[in-house]
C-alpha cells in the first residue's frame, strides 16, 4: 500500500483558471487596436516622407529647375536673365541639331531590332535548358553587374582597328577587317552592339521569369494539337508574355533615346558627328559651351517628346485586366 506522502507525489497538479481581463483594457498589450493602427499609419508615413523627400531633392527639384533655366539665359558666376524662348530657337537653329536627332532615332531603332529581339530568344534558349540553368544565368546577367564605362573601354579596345580583338578574330577567319567605331558608317552600329551586350541580362532575366510563369498545360495542348515549335511560341509564348513585351520595349525606347555613356567613352561622338546624340548635345552645351540655358531647353524638347510617346504608347496598347 502506497503512503499518504506517495499518493499526494502522484496525484495530478490542480488546473488554475486563467485570471480574466481587468476590466478596461482589451486583453492585447500596447493598448486598444485603434492605438496600435494609428502607430502603424504613422510609421508608413513616416518612411514613406523619407522616401518622397529623396525623390523631390534629388529628382523633382532638379526637374523643375531645368525648366525654370530653359527660358533664361544662365551661365556660372553671373545672374540669370530671363529671354523667354530664344533658347529654344538658338538650339533649333544649330546645326548638330538635326545630326543629334537623326543618330538617336536611328539609334533606337537599331536598339529594338537588335537589343529586343536577342534577349527574347536567349530567355526562350535557357527556359529550355534542363541543366546548368543557373550557371547560364549568371553569364548571362555578368555585363550587367559591370559599371558602365569600365564595359565602355573594354568595347573601345575591342574595336581598335590596329589590334583590336574584334579585326584580330576577323583576320584569324580570313574576313575582311572593319573600321568599327573609327567609321562613319559603322560606328553607330558598333555602339548598338555595345549598348545590347552591356544590358541585355536583366532582359532576358525578366523574360525568363515571365516564361516560367506560363502554365505548362498550355504547351501540353498546343503539342497534342500538332503544334511545331515555332507555332508554339506565336500562339502561346507570345501571347502569354504580351504584358512584359510591351512595357520593356517601352522602357527600352525610352533608355535608348538617353544614350550618352557609349558615345561619349567610345566615340566622342565623332567621327564626323556620326554618333552625337541628343544627351550628348546636351552635355557639350553645358559643360563645353557653358551655355546651361541650351542644354536645359535641349532636356525639355527630350521631356516633351518622350512623355508624349509614352502616353500615346499606352494608350494604343492598353488592354482590359
Amino acid at each position: 500500500m502506497k503512503t499518504a506522502a506517495e499518493r499526494a507525489a502522484a496525484a495530478p497538479a490542480p488546473v488554475v483558471p486563467p485570471s480574466s481581463p481587468k476590466a478596461g483594457t482589451t486583453g492585447r498589450q500596447g493598448g486598444p487596436p485603434w492605438r496600435r493602427a494609428i502607430l502603424d499609419q504613422v510609421r508608413a508615413y513616416a518612411f514613406l516622407v523619407g522616401g518622397l523627400l529623396c525623390f523631390a531633392v534629388f529628382s523633382w527639384y532638379p526637374a523643375i529647375r531645368a525648366v525654370v533655366i530653359a527660358f533664361q539665359k544662365y551661365t556660372p558666376g553671373s545672374a540669370p536673365q530671363w529671354v523667354g524662348t530664344d533658347n529654344f530657337t538658338h538650339v533649333l537653329h544649330d546645326p548638330e541639331f538635326t545630326t543629334a536627332w537623326q543618330n538617336t532615332l536611328v539609334f533606337t531603332a537599331l536598339a529594338l531590332l537588335i537589343g529586343f529581339a536577342v534577349p527574347f530568344v536567349m530567355a526562350l534558349v535557357l527556359n529550355e535548358l534542363r541543366h546548368a540553368r543557373a550557371f547560364f544565368r549568371v553569364v548571362v546577367y555578368l555585363p550587367v553587374m559591370i559599371p558602365p564605362v569600365v564595359s565602355s573601354l573594354l568595347w573601345k579596345w575591342f574595336y581598335d582597328p590596329g589590334a583590336g580583338l574584334a579585326n584580330e578574330a576577323l583576320r584569324f577567319l580570313h574576313l575582311p577587317t572593319s573600321n568599327w567605331t573609327n567609321g562613319a558608317d559603322t560606328a553607330l552600329v558598333s555602339l548598338v552592339i555595345v549598348a545590347t551586350w552591356a544590358n541585355m541580362g536583366g532582359t532576358v532575366l525578366i523574360y525568363l521569369a515571365a516564361l516560367q510563369g506560363i502554365p505548362g498545360e498550355l504547351y501540353e495542348a498546343a503539342e497534342l494539337d500538332g503544334a511545331n515549335i515555332w507555332q508554339r511560341v506565336r500562339h502561346v509564348t507570345v501571347p502569354q508574355t504580351r504584358f512584359i513585351v510591351l512595357m520593356l520595349m517601352l522602357l527600352q525606347i525610352i533608355a535608348t533615346m538617353q544614350v550618352f555613356t557609349e558615345p561619349f567613352v567610345i566615340t566622342g561622338g565623332g567621327p564626323e558627328s556620326s554618333t552625337v546624340t541628343v544627351l550628348y548635345l546636351i552635355y557639350k552645351y553645358a559643360f563645353l559651351y557653358q551655355d546651361f540655358g541650351g542644354a536645359c531647353a535641349l532636356s525639355v524638347m527630350l521631356l516633351v517628346l518622350l512623355s508624349a510617346f509614352s502616353a500615346l504608347y499606352l494608350r494604343f496598347t492598353r488592354t482590359d485586366d
